[in-house]
């Protein structure tokens, strides 16, 4: 239950991100892609959030024995 807090957090810090990305940097020229429209940003934004707080792989255990 808890890493599903930590994907919500990801994806909702990196959707703000995006909306703010396009805010103050944003294209007017709505020539560029991403940046041009608000929603795009703010979905690739979350994605981007998502990606970086989403787990690869679980750490095993190692015991050392003397």
């Amino acid at each position: 239950m808890k890493s599903y807090y930590k994907l919500i957090i990801g994806s909702v810090a990196g959707a703000a991100l995006g909306y703010a990305y396009y805010y103050f940097i944003g294209c007017n020229s709505g020539t560029c892609p991403i940046t041009s429209n608000w929603h795009i940003s703010t979905i690739y934004g979350a994605a981007m959030g998502l990606i970086a707080v989403f787990p690869s792989k679980k750490k095993e255990k190692t015991t050392e024995s003397k």
